[in-house]
């Protein structure tokens, strides 16, 4: 495809290893993460970061160390310019992937032609829905009037029911994901995307703050892998498992995403400004959807999302190399799978949320690294990453690798 001079380009993407919930990372505030994300993405490309037009970061659990604009907090923490604009939006799950389809928005509508988008969380020193009681809670009479109030968990067994998605087919997969990202781990197609983190550095003393900051543990000097990842997984362990969400469920520890802590940053130019810049235009964004799903199933929206992104770019399902739908659950890709059609072996080919982690606010940003880097080393032209959201939303982005 063409390139106009307002095309949306990738020029970096990059992200921090995943830290399970109390491990590696529990004595880093969200803000510190995100600030030395930050610090590297400019580090890397030399791009003097004055010069940037707006940082859109994501965040979902918005409360304590993570509240008042902790992108913008992140920025200053980090000691990059003031006059450099940020906002930090939620859209659940898919919170940090609306942060790029948001920055790419304003570069192709001439708005901006340097955007940082990325996003953060802290799942260990802010718990999952800490913000849900701080002044009431959500779902209003109004709200429940029309929709049931389910969680997420439920509504991951309802779509196992609906598209006939059995335990052991959900076991098997969460066993895929781990082999998938041990594979990985042990091939170094991490390395490039990853920024190890100096823990000590940006950690903050026992007691000051946050979940996590009783733990008088030392921090460890260097984090620099994925936490999660199990290297040599057990199916026969994971059969074992309980399930989840009701005693006779289908979905387990296994088979559904861990709780993290994490942070990634995107790059975003203008082609013509990438040029001007002599950076890299490594890959153009050809393609975006957002779409509402109901809610009472919630996590269905990455299948409209996905055909709408495809119809947008052009392309079949046949066309892309390589997808990654976050694994929010099996059930989930499963079902996507059902209705999409992809090659499996072309979707989440380094394993996924179920092996990484699922750090919130930030699995966006962290699934377009990957993504890119995966693309580059195997010379693929056409991505996909789609990402169901809470609420009944969902997003999806089309990469072409220039």
């Amino acid at each position: 495809m063409e390139l106009s001079p307002r095309t949306p380009v990738v020029v970096e993407a990059i992200r921090t290893p995943i830290g399970r919930r109390g491990g590696a990372l529990r004595q880093v505030p969200a803000e510190h993460l995100a600030a030395f994300i930050l610090t590297r993405l400019f580090a890397r490309t030399g791009f003097d970061p004055a010069s940037v037009d707006d940082v859109v970061f994501g965040c979902v659990d918005q409360v304590g160390e993570q509240s008042v604009n902790v992108g913008r907090n992140a920025w200053l923490a980090a000691g990059l310019p003031v006059s450099v604009p940020a906002v930090t939006l939620d859209r659940q799950c898919g919170s940090s992937q609306t942060a790029v389809q948001f920055g790419a928005a304003l570069i192709e509508a001439g708005l901006a032609q340097v955007v940082v988008a990325g996003g953060v969380e802290s799942m260990t020193r802010v718990p999952m829905l800490g913000n849900m009681d701080v002044h009431g809670r959500p779902y209003s009479p109004r709200y429940r009037s029309h929709h049931e109030v389910v969680t997420q968990g439920q509504a991951a067994e309802r779509i196992a029911l609906r598209w006939d998605i059995g335990r052991e087919e959900m076991d098997r997969f969460g066993f895929e994901s781990h082999r998938k990202a041990a594979r990985a781990v042990r091939e170094g197609r991490f390395a490039r995307e990853l920024e190890p983190v100096p823990v000590r550095e940006y950690a903050v003393e026992a007691g000051e703050g946050g979940a996590a900051a009783k733990d008088p543990a030392p921090a460890p000097e260097l984090f620099a892998k994925d936490e999660g990842v199990r290297m040599e997984p057990s199916l026969e362990r994971m059969a074992e498992l309980p399930p989840a969400f009701a005693p006779d469920g289908r979905i387990t520890a296994g088979s559904a995403s861990q709780i993290s802590d994490g942070a990634a940053a995107v790059l975003l130019m203008s082609w013509e400004r990438a040029k001007a810049e002599g950076l890299p235009a490594r890959a153009a964004l050809r393609a975006q959807a957002t779409v509402g799903v109901e809610p009472e199933l919630m996590l269905t929206g990455p299948i409209p999302a996905t055909r709408r992104a495809l119809a947008q770019a052009g392309l079949s399902v046949r066309d892309v190399d390589l997808f990654e739908c976050n694994e929010a659950f099996a059930s989930v890709v499963l079902a996507w799978e059902r209705e999409i059609g992809p090659d499996p072996e072309r979707v989440n080919v380094n394993g996924g949320a179920i092996a990484l982690g699922h750090p919130l606010g930030a699995s966006g940003a962290r699934i377009l690294a990957t993504l890119l880097h995966e693309m580059e080393r195997r010379d693929a032209e056409w991505g996909l990453q789609t990402m169901c959201c809470g609420g009944g939303l969902g997003v999806a982005l089309v990469l072409e690798r220039l």
